[in-house]
């Protein structure tokens, strides 16, 4: 099977564009977390190009089809998930009644690398919303947004209701498009 250069990558049988597997990047510190800004558009893939990144894969139908198919994709896109929650002070949680986000103990010291006005963690968050739910995991994209929504309403002047409004259509747009619907 012809995979996708995006499961390719997060199968672990192909590196990103400068040699790295997945988990090189899953297992990055925090400090290059925070200094690197080409990663974030291979562990959360969208159909459209990066203009941060130009080097970055396109998701594509059949990379969608993929992951609905695989909880072994799945499984590695929400270990992707979880790093990038470390690196904003957050964490998942998994109960019977779904997964919650929310803030974790370091949440006070990582929020002032992130929650800042015009931070592009800003839209980080907004591609991670939408990848999530693109790749089948819609209730974690969820979960996630009632965090930052938490968040905002406790911060608006920080967050700003435009980015604010990004992440709230985030999911809504990626279930709107002709890939989830088989076109």
């Amino acid at each position: 099977m012809v995979r996708s250069r995006i499961t390719g990558f997060y199968f672990g049988e192909a590196p990103d564009h400068r040699g790295r597997v997945l988990d090189d990047l899953q297992t990055q510190t925090l400090d290059s977390l925070d200094r690197n800004h080409d990663y974030i558009q291979w562990l959360f893939p969208l159909p459209e190009p990066s203009s941060a990144n130009p080097d970055a894969p396109l998701l594509s139908a059949s990379g969608i089809s993929e992951f609905a198919q695989s909880e072994d994709l799945r499984g590695n896109l929400l270990r992707s998930l979880v790093v990038m929650l470390r690196a904003y002070g957050m964490e998942l949680v998994r109960g019977a009644a779904g997964p919650v986000i929310h803030r974790s103990d370091t949440f006070p010291l990582r929020n002032k690398v992130w929650l800042t006005p015009f931070n592009h963690n800003f839209l980080r968050f907004t591609r991670i919303l939408r990848s999530l739910t693109l790749l089948g995991c819609k209730e974690y994209a969820d979960a996630l947004f009632r965090c930052l929504q938490e968040i905002y309403r406790e911060n608006p002047a920080i967050v700003g209701s435009d980015t604010y409004r990004y992440w709230k259509t985030a999911p809504r747009s990626a279930t709107n498009t002709g890939y989830q619907q088989g076109r």
